[in-house]
C-alpha cells in the first residue's frame, strides 16, 4: 500500500476520533487452526458493550464452546489501534470483530483491500435497510453486518406548539422554510425558543444533504462542495435557521441537550439516539411528540435521513472468521427478539427490517402522549436516500465549518463553498 495514502488515512482517523489515549489488551495471537475464541473490539460501554454483550449471552447459551471477549475502548483507541495495525500488515494483534462508525467505513475498506471478510451471502443484506447496506459495499460486494440507525427526526414540545396554534399535522410533510416560518410564530406567541443549534456543528447539515441523495463527496471519491446545487441549499437553509431569532444558539452538546431539558427551547431535530437525552428531563413527561424531519425545497429531497450508526465488521485474518460471521448472522441478522430487547434496554434502533414490527417497536410511549415513536423511526428509516459517504466525511465537515462565519455575515454561498472545495482537496490529496 502506498505510504503517502496510509499517512493520509492516518491523519483523517486521527482527526476524527481524537488522540490515541494508550493501549488496550489486545486479541491475541491464535492458532493455525479453526477457533472458538472471540474477539471483539468496541466502545461505549452502555451502548454498543452492552448490546454486545447481549448478543454474546445469546449466542453462548445456543453455542456453549464459543468464547467472546468483548473489549472496551474508547472510540479513539478502536481506530487507532485497527489502523496501526492494518497499516504495519500485522494481524496478530486484531480482533475477530470490530465495530465501524459507518462514516468510516468506506475510508477502511478502500484504504485496506482484503482487511475485511466478503460477507456477500454469507448474511441476508435485503433484510437490512438499504441505505445502510449501500455504505458497507464496495465493488458490488458487502463487508458488514448493519447495527444501529441513526434515523433522523424532529423531537418538539406539542404543547408549546399547540399554545401557537399549530397541530402535529403541521410538521408533516413540510420544507425547512416552513419549519422555520412555524418557528418563528411559535416564538413570538409563546416567547420560547423554538430550536436549538450551535452555530459551529454542522451536523445538521449533514442530514440536510442525505435527504436529498446528496454528499460531499460524488460516487467516484471527488469533493463535491462548490456548484453542487444541494449543498448550497443545505448551508443557505442551515444559515437561515441559525439567523432565525427562533433558534437559541447554544455551543457544545451540553449546552444543546440543556436548552431542551430546561425548556428554554422546544425542538430539537437530530438522530433517534437523542431519546435518553430528551427523557432525562421526567417532569416533561407527556409533553414531546416526534416528526418527520423537514426536507429541503430541491427536487427529489425527501422528510427522512440520517445521522450517526456503526456497524460490525469480520476481519479477514481471523482464525476465528466462520465462527465470527456466524455469531454475527444468528443474532444482528436472525434474533428477532434480541432487537427488541436492546430496544427497550438502550434505545438501539436496528436497522434490521423483520424486527420493527415487534412488540417493542408498536408499543405506545408515554413520554411521546402515546405515540408509538419507534414504529415511526422505523418506517422513516426505510425512507433514507442510499448515498455514499466517502472516505473524508470529517474533513469535508471542518471545511464547511470554516466558511459558515463568512455565510453568516452574509457573504455569497457558492462563493464560500468555493473556497471550501479548495480546503478540503488540498487535505485529502
Amino acid at each position: 500500500m502506498n505510504m503517502k495514502r496510509v499517512a493520509a488515512v492516518a491523519v483523517a482517523i486521527v482527526c476524527s476520533a481524537g488522540v490515541f489515549a494508550g493501549g488496550s489488551k489486545d486479541a491475541g495471537a491464535k492458532g493455525a487452526t479453526q477457533t472458538k475464541k472471540l474477539t471483539v473490539w468496541a466502545w461505549d460501554p452502555n451502548f454498543n458493550i452492552a448490546i454486545m454483550n447481549e448478543a454474546k449471552a445469546r449466542f453462548a447459551a445456543a453455542n456453549p464452546g464459543v468464547e467472546i471477549e468483548v473489549v472496551d475502548m474508547a472510540k479513539a483507541d478502536v481506530e487507532q489501534k485497527l489502523l496501526i495495525n492494518l497499516s504495519s500488515g500485522v494481524t496478530d494483534g486484531l480482533p475477530d470483530i470490530v465495530l465501524i462508525e459507518d462514516y468510516n467505513a468506506q475510508k477502511y475498506l478502500s484504504s485496506f483491500p482484503g482487511s475485511f471478510a466478503d460477507l456477500t451471502g454469507k448474511i441476508d443484506h435485503a433484510k437490512f435497510a438499504p441505505y445502510k447496506v449501500g455504505l458497507m459495499t464496495l465493488d458490488k460486494k458487502v463487508y458488514g453486518v448493519p447495527f444501529d440507525s441513526g434515523v433522523a427526526g424532529t423531537f418538539y414540545r406539542k404543547d408549546i406548539l399547540e399554545a401557537a396554534g399549530f397541530t402535529a399535522k403541521d410538521l408533516e410533510n413540510i420544507t425547512w422554510d416552513r419549519f422555520i416560518e412555524i418557528g418563528e410564530a411559535v416564538f413570538k406567541k409563546t416567547g420560547v425558543a423554538w430550536c436549538a443549534y450551535d452555530p459551529t456543528d454542522g451536523g445538521l447539515v449533514r442530514v440536510m444533504l442525505q435527504s436529498a441523495g446528496s454528499w460531499y463527496f460524488t460516487r467516484d471519491g471527488k469533493a463535491n462542495l462548490a456548484g453542487n446545487k444541494v449543498m448550497e441549499a443545505a448551508v443557505s437553509t442551515y444559515a437561515k435557521l441559525i439567523a432565525s431569532p427562533a433558534t437559541m444558539k447554544t455551543s457544545g452538546w451540553s449546552e444543546w441537550v440543556g436548552s431542551i431539558n430546561s425548556g428554554k427551547a422546544a425542538s430539537i431535530s437530530t438522530g433517534v439516539w437523542i431519546i435518553g437525552s430528551v427523557k432525562a428531563e421526567a417532569s416533561q413527561s407527556g409533553k414531546w411528540a416526534v416528526a418527520p424531519i423537514p426536507r429541503l425545497n430541491v427536487a427529489g429531497s425527501v422528510n427522512a435521513s440520517n445521522l450517526g450508526g456503526s456497524s460490525w465488521y469480520v476481519l479477514n485474518a481471523s482464525k476465528a472468521k466462520d465462527t465470527a460471521i456466524a455469531f454475527l448472522n444468528d443474532t444482528y441478522g436472525k434474533d428477532t427478539e434480541f432487537y427488541q430487547k436492546i430496544l427497550v434496554g438502550q434505545g438501539a434502533v436496528g436497522t434490521f427490517a423483520p424486527s420493527q414490527s415487534g412488540s417493542a417497536y408498536v408499543s405506545p410511549d408515554a413520554f411521546f402522549g402515546g405515540q408509538k415513536v419507534f414504529a415511526d423511526f422505523a418506517a422513516w428509516m426505510n425512507k433514507i436516500p442510499s448515498i455514499e459517504y466517502g472516505s473524508y466525511t470529517y474533513e469535508a465537515d471542518a471545511a464547511i465549518a470554516a466558511v459558515l462565519p463568512e455565510v453568516y455575515k452574509g457573504a455569497s454561498v457558492a462563493d464560500a463553498l468555493k473556497k471550501a472545495q479548495v480546503q478540503l482537496e488540498a487535505q485529502i490529496k
